[in-house]
This record gives C-alpha cells, sequence and structure tokens, in this order.
C-alpha cells in the first residue's frame, strides 16, 4: 500500500475509534496559569475588594533589597508580635478591621497598634482553615481580641511562619489613613504561610508603616 494510502488508513482508524471526532490535548493558557500565581498581597487584596476598594499597589522585592528597620522586621521565621513588640518596647493591641468567612476560609484584616500609644505597627490579614486548629482556639480567633502569633503560641499550637514573598508598597488613601500618614511613601512587607505539622493551613501578609 502507498505511504500516503496507509497514513490516510490510520487516519481514518483513529477517527474511528474516536467517535468520527479528532481529538488533542488543549494546554491552558499562559494567562490562566499565570492568573493563579497569588498577588504579593494575597489575601490582603481579597478584603480590600470585598470593601469595594482598590488594592494597594505591591512590587515583590529581594529580601537584600529591604532598607533597615524593615528587613529585621520582616526578613525572618520568627512570631511577627513577638518581633514588634521587642523593636517597639511594648505590648502590641489587635483592632479588627474586618472579618468575614467564605467556604473553609476564614478572612481578617486588622490593625496592630502599641497598647500605651496607638501607635499603628502594622495592617495585616490572614486567611486560615479554622477547622485545622483547636476548637478553643477556634473560637478566640473569631472574638478578634488577641494578635494571632501569640493567640497560638499561648494555646501550644506548634505553628510555623514561612515567609513566601517580600515586596514594597505604595499604600492608598485608606492605608495611610490608617498608618497616620500625610503623604505616601513606599513601605514594606511580607507575604507568609501558616504550617501546622508541615501542612500549609493559611496564609498571612504583614505591611508595616514608617519605621
Amino acid at each position: 500500500m502507498p505511504a500516503a494510502a496507509l497514513s490516510s488508513a490510520r487516519g481514518d482508524s483513529s477517527s474511528a475509534r474516536s467517535g468520527g471526532r479528532a481529538t488533542r490535548r488543549v494546554r491552558p493558557p499562559a494567562a490562566a496559569a499565570k492568573a493563579r500565581v497569588p498577588s504579593p498581597l494575597h489575601p490582603l487584596d481579597i478584603a480590600y475588594t470585598r470593601a469595594g476598594l482598590e488594592p494597594p499597589l505591591a512590587t515583590p522585592i529581594r529580601p537584600d533589597a529591604i532598607p533597615e528597620p524593615y528587613r529585621s522586621l520582616l526578613v525572618h521565621q520568627r512570631d511577627m508580635t513577638l518581633t514588634l513588640e521587642a523593636h517597639f518596647g511594648g505590648r502590641v493591641a489587635l483592632r479588627p478591621l474586618m472579618t468575614f468567612t467564605s467556604g473553609r476560609w476564614y478572612y481578617r484584616r486588622v490593625l496592630l497598634a502599641q497598647e500605651y500609644s496607638g501607635r499603628p505597627v502594622e495592617m495585616g490579614a490572614i486567611r486560615i482553615k479554622l477547622a485545622a486548629l483547636p476548637r478553643k482556639v477556634q473560637v478566640e480567633i473569631r472574638r478578634n481580641r488577641i494578635p494571632l502569633g501569640r493567640l497560638l503560641r499561648d494555646a501550644g499550637v506548634d505553628f510555623t511562619s514561612m515567609p513566601r514573598e517580600f515586596f514594597a508598597v505604595v499604600p492608598n488613601a485608606e492605608m495611610m489613613g490608617v498608618f497616620w500618614m500625610r503623604e505616601a511613601k513606599t513601605l514594606f512587607g511580607r507575604r507568609t504561610e501558616v504550617l501546622l505539622d508541615g501542612k500549609a493551613i493559611g496564609d498571612i501578609v504583614e505591611v508595616l508603616p514608617l519605621a
């Protein structure tokens, strides 16, 4: 049989096996794959969007490009609550700005401020699977009274906060107001993953005001 006929016969056989329809594997477009990559501000960007506000503009940055004292406050795997309290010389208090639940995730946007002066020291947002934590811890998280790091530590939860990305951020008007800023200046922050027994149970974004 001639090569052309043989090729045609093979093609006809393949079409017959697929019900007369040609089949081929479709790869997802690059844009769709890129869309799955979290924003540096995730989940803070979700909280802003849900509130009808445009999120601040964030740009990824190398850890060694972050100026001091931001670098010392951000580039580590320690409890951020303890790190801020050691830097500012006193306990910090939590002020909830927004909370909501979506599926199995609990979202919270908060402001941490010095207890003795009220000075803001961090804006944070968490997305966490409450079901992965002890019942008492879940209840306390929903009460929005205690910073997450202190709450987990005092409850004996052996968690790890693993930095995944660092960023520079240009604050929007809302963030400037919360941080007592008169003019927009570049701030810095990080996105971390909360691990429990080696498994990811949440994400945290932490943005620091002018140090």
